[in-house]
């Protein structure tokens, strides 16, 4: 239902049907229209936040659809997002149903307003369908900020901050070259090889798990199933429970998020469980995520359940947004053969082909670490960004942004702007290399959000994102399947693409001397 049709049903029907009236029944027609639309204007100065400031808020698109505010299409409206800032400018706000959401499209001012003022947009606005129903108000995604936040995000960068994201580099090495001989045995499926070295990957740590985990395996793919949901819950208008929150009391409504919080919970608490069981029988699994705050469950303050959902949150998350960032990489390559085959240059001579490579090349390679950056501006990973709440007035320019307003980092308006990206829609990995040919550090993009809320599996990410980039690349000329369509936008849903995305790969080196290194590449337990 929309939230017209929820105003209309509030009306009287005769109201909208009226039969052949007197003039007093007219008047009191017109009385009771009055009546509902003053209402209507009660609720918008009590919902919508003010500023004391006296500043206006940002400009705003016209043509807003009545009570439901400005259209956003369901598919792909981060473009009608960066139309509207190419026409009103850097920072807009447009409205949706009784709320205004300030919408940032260009760097400087997310740097200004989501970086600079970060403290005061760490916060979320109330997600009642996403994170109250969907994620049982358990959920670090959602979770406003505090001290239940504060202490899960702890728990987390004791695990991924950048010296123990470096810990992980021979698991990432060892789980790499399982992708490159996978591709050699099946091209055609390889969105499948790096789903699988992403969710092995983190599933060793978060839960300690040794045995490969398969794109394939029925868990994988109930919790792809269940990010799919996520960002259909997380669209604008979806549920109207997050413009009417009392109608999450209602048995009947919501079932769909209901059911899903079950199967995310029984799956979060079966893995919690192995790993306890596996501790109470002194098995030696080795360290991990879930163990560590099994260990640790007085120092952090956390419930079983919200640890459960915390190490869930750490694998679906960080699996699913590898694996997508790896495939944008890949496809950026055949999309692009001559930027590609200056990498390939690179690495023939720094690494050449008589052995593989390592991390011990990173800071020789900044031709490849400025295409990885590249092709994460080009089809940002997150696309339209996740919703901060100001917790205080926040000031830009001659406009304000009141304390209570939804505020969205727009990552592909951003990623447009050609004050900071000439030629936005050009690939040009060159913008990432400065005079000296070293990768420029004044310059980056938003790949994993802002502020305080800013992934905090960065580190671990684009690890395993360089790695596979680096070995794949060293080992193959990739190339787009002329036989069949491509959309290159359609990893930018933040989720693997259901249609596979067509890629060929020719060896670069003689096929049984790649097995070979292969096999003799470094191997983790």
């Amino acid at each position: 239902m929309s939230s017209l049709q929820a105003f209309l049903a509030l009306l009287p029907s005769a109201m909208l049907h009226p039969p052949n009236l007197s003039i007093s029944d007219n008047m009191q027609l017109v009385l009771s229209a009055a009546a509902c639309l003053g209402a209507v204007g009660v609720i918008a100065r009590v919902y919508l936040p003010t500023s004391k400031s006296g500043l206006p808020l940002p400009p705003s698109p016209p043509k807003a659809w009545g009570l439901r505010g400005h259209f956003l299409p369901p598919r792909s409206p981060f473009l009608t997002v960066a139309g509207w800032v190419e026409e009103y400018g850097p920072v807009i706000t447009i409205r949706s149903r009784f709320e205004n959401i300030v919408i940032i499209g260009r760097y400087k001012a997310a740097v200004d307003i989501m970086e600079n003022q970060g403290k005061s947009l760490a916060d979320r606005p109330r997600m009642v369908a996403a994170g109250e129903i969907f994620a049982g108000g358990v959920g670090i995604a959602f979770l406003p900020f505090g001290e239940r936040f504060r202490s899960m995000r702890r728990a987390l960068h004791s695990h991924l901050q950048p010296k123990a994201a470096g810990a992980y580099e021979p698991l990432q090495m060892s789980h790499v070259k399982n992708t490159v001989l996978d591709i050699l045995d099946d091209p055609d499926n390889f969105q499948n090889h790096v789903q699988t070295y992403a969710a092995t990957t983190i599933m060793k740590v978060a839960y300690g798990k040794n045995t490969p985990t398969s794109a394939t395996d029925p868990e994988v793919i109930e919790i792809n199933k269940l990010i799919r949901m996520t960002g259909e819950i997380l669209r604008p208008g979806a549920y109207l429970v997050d413009t009417i929150p009392w109608l999450k009391y209602l048995p009947w409504y919501g079932r769909d998020l209901r059911l899903a919080f079950e199967r995310s919970t029984k799956l979060n608490m079966g893995h919690l469980n192995r790993v306890k069981e596996q501790m109470q029988s002194n098995v030696n699994i080795g360290p991990s995520f879930a163990k560590y705050m099994l260990e640790s469950s007085d120092h952090f303050g956390l419930t079983e359940a919200e640890t459960a959902s915390l190490a869930g949150s750490f694998f679906g998350a960080g699996s699913n947004t590898t694996a997508v960032a790896i495939c944008t990489v890949l496809m950026a390559a055949a999309c692009f053969p001559e930027e590609q085959a200056t990498v390939q240059a690179e690495l023939d001579a720094v690494i050449g082909r008589h052995r593989a490579p390592t991390f011990a090349d990173l800071e020789s390679l900044p031709r490849l670490r400025a295409f990885i950056s590249e092709a994460l501006r080009w089809r940002p990973v997150a696309v339209n960004g996740l919703a901060h709440r100001t917790t205080k007035d926040v000031i830009w320019g001659n406009y304000c942004i009141p304390a209570g307003t939804t505020v969205i980092g727009n990552h592909w308006a951003i990623s447009r702007d050609p004050e900071v990206y000439p030629e936005p829609h050009a690939f040009k990995p060159q913008r990432w290399i400065n005079d000296q040919g070293r990768l420029r550090d004044d310059l980056k993009f938003f790949v994993y959000g802002f502020g305080r809320r800013v992934c905090p599996g960065q580190h671990v990410a684009n690890r395993s994102v360089f790695i596979n980039s680096l070995l794949i690349l060293w080992a193959f000329r990739l190339t787009l399947d002329p036989t069949k369509p491509l959309d290159d936008m359609d990893f930018m849903n933040g989720e693997m693409s259901k249609r596979p995305c067509a890629l060929q790969f020719e060896t670069r080196i003689p096929e049984t001397e790649l097995r070979r290194m292969m096999q003799n590449y470094p191997e983790v337990a």
